[in-house]
């Protein structure tokens, strides 16, 4: 484990479960903590699942001018000169294809997407929920108006399965069709192939002329594990799933308890 925070000159923090409180709030211990980081030399690198117009009215809230890797790892968007500085569609063919081979595999499920793009819209098919009723959605009829745009991922659920079972399921089906992931509650994705949290940081890494190896990460969910397989040091947050928890270099309190805070306290002084 190290020790010295000048050996942490980057802050890698996930929102949902891991930044955001319950009620997508940032504390102000939280937001103490992170400035206190920036006085020492340490950047702050938002890296979450939420594509970019999911995220834009929050990082207005919390004056964030940086990068932030989203869409789990397919956008990286410069927040302070409101553009998209890398994208990486997944293509219609290969995510029709995974579709239909999970549903060959674990009977229909219902689907989702984001659309790419600073404006891109979230659409989802009759029977899907979205696990955060608080961000936009558009309904459409029928699944083929999912493709009426590029996407960056597609969502799915299942009426039976569990998370768990329903993303083992998917990875056995797609092969390389797409990397699979398990983001939050209610919330499977599918990305395209070799796209994830661990490749969208590497970019805004090399952009920022800094070393994943000297960053400190923050995460609760699987799809966190590729960011802290790259990172110097992974922090699971104590409400974390049991898959990341057990990848961790430790594992601090829960995001309504301001685990990001407790950690940064520590290292930063």
């Amino acid at each position: 484990m190290l020790t010295s925070p000048a050996a942490y000159s980057l802050v890698a923090t996930d929102l949902d479960g891991t930044l955001l409180r319950p009620d997508d709030t940032v504390s102000p211990r939280s937001r103490a903590a992170l400035a206190r980081a920036a006085s020492a030399g340490a950047r702050h690198l938002i890296v979450t699942g939420r594509p970019v117009p999911g995220i834009r009215a929050l990082l207005d809230g919390l004056g964030y001018e940086g990068l932030v890797v989203c869409g789990q790892g397919a956008q990286v968007y410069d927040a302070g000169a409101a553009r998209m500085v890398a994208s990486a569609p997944l293509d219609r063919e290969p995510a029709e294809t995974a579709l239909g081979k999970i549903e060959a595999e674990v009977g229909q499920v219902f689907a989702a997407v984001d659309q790419d793009g600073p404006d891109g819209l979230t659409l989802i098919e009759p029977g899907y929920r979205m696990p955060h009723p608080s961000l936009p959605a558009r309904r459409i009829r029928h699944r083929g108006e999912l493709w009426s745009a590029p996407v960056i991922k597609v969502l799915i659920r299942h009426p039976r399965l569990s998370d768990d079972e329903l993303a083992a399921a998917a990875r056995g089906a797609v092969g390389d069709l797409a990397s699979v992931t398990m983001a939050g509650p209610g919330t499977v994705e599918l990305a395209p192939h070799g796209v994830d949290k661990g490749t969208g940081i590497s970019r805004a890494a090399a952009l920022l002329g800094l070393d994943p190896a000297e960053a400190v990460a923050f995460g609760d969910m699987p799809n966190d594990l590729p960011m802290f397989r790259l990172c110097g040091h992974g922090v699971a947050m104590g409400n974390a799933h049991a898959e990341l928890r057990a990848e961790a270099d430790e594992v601090t309190l829960t995001n309504e308890e301001d685990g990001v805070a407790v950690v940064l306290e520590r290292l930063y002084g």
